[in-house]
């Protein structure tokens, strides 16, 4: 009897992480020190001095029940876009910048291929944050998990001079609120996706062409998370204070824009200020889901919420599309009590 005999097979992870180098190596930033395989990763914190008090920022997460899609496609590649983009959102949330990241692949058995393809997926999403790639950790769970199964998760740690951390304090009456346009259905709300689409919960029935969607069911719902990193980068380097950001996950707008407000301010969302995409509209067509219940599970179109000063409208818009999203102004703040109203 060896370990392998008991469903773990050490050789196997050995080649997983040779295949997974070469993405990992693409997430290098100049302060990580050493290279993948050590016992842990080590970040330089020289340029943090620079910073006149500098906060360290922190963000965990996974992706939900939507790696149940990847298992059902067979594909592979973008679910760890969605990992990374569900941590380093919150970052950049709270005005940070993530400097590194760390995954975590729990399976049932580690087929190094199939490993090596979701890093490459956590790698993309750590290019587009900017931030270093410096560890992770593969585990095999025989017996607990189906062998063709895995879960993904990670979190990514980030940094802010205090001056610059958004807090929502600032909020005032008269701000802008500006939506930026997301990807599709994100990460959240996948348990009642597949609710939805029960019986197109196979590789056919996601290969399926819509019109409505313009491409199969599999690629509107596979679609990864956006990642606003450099949108949010931008309006800072444009030289505007944003004064609440809200990241549209789990909860939709009901409870996520909240959570930005100081008491005693409350967000007015106009729904028809932008076009909600395909995707939301067949999902509650097809599953006859109340509207409330859709703003308070789904982003609804919107995967960050701004709130900026009035005159700082322009500017903001400017600086988001220039970094390759798109924004809306979807809404203004009152004062009242604390929460948001869907007009």
């Amino acid at each position: 009897m060896d370990y392998k005999n008991a469903g773990v097979d050490i050789e196997a992870g050995y080649k997983s992480v040779e295949l997974m180098k070469k993405h990992v190596k693409e997430t290098m930033r100049p302060e990580v020190l050493g290279g993948l395989g050590g016992f842990s990763g080590a970040f330089s914190l020289a340029k943090i001095k620079e910073m006149e008090e500098p906060v360290l920022l922190s963000g965990t997460d996974g992706c939900g029940t939507k790696v149940k899609l990847a298992f059902l496609m067979d594909k592979h590649d973008t679910i760890g876009i969605d990992a990374v983009a569900m941590c380093v959102n919150d970052v950049a949330c709270a005005g940070g910048e993530s400097l590194f990241f760390l995954d975590y692949i729990a399976c049932g058995k580690n087929y190094p291929e199939k490993i090596a393809t979701i890093v490459s997926g956590v790698a993309e999403g750590c290019k587009q944050a900017e931030c270093a790639l410096i560890g992770g950790e593969t585990a095999e769970h025989p017996g607990l998990m189906p062998e063709d199964e895995y879960d993904l998760a990670g979190f990514a740690v980030g940094v802010a001079d205090k001056k610059d951390i958004i807090t929502g304090e600032e909020i005032k009456a008269g701000d802008v609120l500006i939506g930026m346009a997301s990807s599709g259905v994100h990460s959240n709300g996948f348990s009642l996706v597949r609710k939805v689409f029960e019986k197109e919960m196979t590789k056919e029935g996601l290969n399926t062409y819509y019109e409505e969607l313009g491409k199969t069911l599999g690629e509107a719902l596979l679609a990864p998370t956006r990642i606003y990193v450099k949108a949010l980068k931008a309006i800072k380097n444009a030289g505007v204070r944003i004064h609440g950001c809200s990241h549209i996950t789990g909860g939709g707008f009901q409870e996520n824009i909240p959570r930005m407000l100081p008491e005693g301010k409350r967000a007015v969302v106009q729904k028809d200020s932008y076009e909600v995409p395909a995707i939301f509209k067949l999902m509650q067509k097809k599953g006859d889901i109340a509207e409330d219940m859709m703003y308070n599970t789904f982003n609804m179109g919107l995967g960050m919420v701004l709130s900026v000063n009035k005159e700082d409208v322009d500017k903001v818009i400017v600086a988001i599309e220039s970094a390759g999203d798109k924004a809306y102004v979807v809404g203004h703040v009152e004062d009242g009590e604390k929460g948001v109203t869907l007009c």
